[in-house]
């Protein structure tokens, strides 16, 4: 159990890029602790989301450089100098609910995981919410990991967490879309402990900046298919 006599530190790895509006949302919902951290990547957005954040309380880092994975990345070295013992990642967008955070804390807490995955797909999902196209390509791209690789994921949500340990074993390196792909490949090949739990899931504040386009949702589908089969069988 990580749990000791002291309580475990958990940091939050909100990347964000043009939210603005809706990251004092995600922000106000977290449940408070004062043995967690928030850290908001400012992934080379032109509105307010850097000062926004900074009001909300957040630890701000800036990534000017686009890419989902690379604002990752930019949160985990920031914490890598005194690092938490449970990370979590979070999109800023307000689609999941910041309230479902204990729930994929607890399996952690109590010893049972190494990754816990927030699944849209064991939860209730709000109309709307995960247009067809992408609720087809995320499941195409589910199948694919459990008959490569042996899983038996039903989601790959973007609201995860993970043990500091876990998440150093795995080396994650992808820079963009791939990165939940990545993570949940080298988790069923490195013999991870993962558990899925089932978390709500809306429409998102604003529009998205990847299935909000015909040429955003293929691109991000690619990428996604492609990492399938280059985290299991390449780097």
């Amino acid at each position: 159990m990580l749990s000791t006599s002291q309580q475990p530190r958990i940091a939050v790895i909100i990347p964000a890029l043009d939210e603005e509006e809706s990251l004092p949302l995600v922000l106000a919902a977290l449940p408070a602790s004062p043995r967690h951290q928030v850290v908001v990547v400012d992934n080379g957005s032109r509105d307010r989301t850097a000062a926004v954040a900074a009001a909300g309380g957040a630890r701000v880092v800036q990534e000017p450089r686009r890419g989902y994975g690379r604002a990752c990345q930019a949160g985990l070295r920031q914490l890598a100098a005194d690092p938490p013992d449970i990370v979590v990642f979070l999109d800023a967008d307000f689609s999941d609910d910041p309230a479902d955070l204990p729930r994929l804390l607890e399996p952690l807490l109590m010893g049972k995981a190494d990754l816990v995955i927030g699944s849209r797909v064991l939860g209730q999902c709000q109309r709307g919410a995960l247009p067809p196209h992408v609720r087809w390509g995320n499941r195409l791209a589910v199948l694919l990991i459990n008959l490569l690789y042996g899983a038996r994921f039903t989601d790959l949500g973007p609201f995860r967490a993970l043990s500091w340990p876990a998440c150093q074993r795995l080396r994650l390196v992808d820079p963009n879309y791939g990165w939940n792909v990545e993570m949940q490949v080298k988790a069923a090949r490195g013999g991870l402990r993962t558990v899925e739990v089932p978390v709500s899931y809306r429409p998102r504040v604003g529009r998205s900046k990847i299935s909000g386009t015909i040429r955003g949702t293929v691109a991000a589908g690619t990428k996604i298919l492609v990492s399938v089969v280059r985290y299991g069988w390449g780097r």
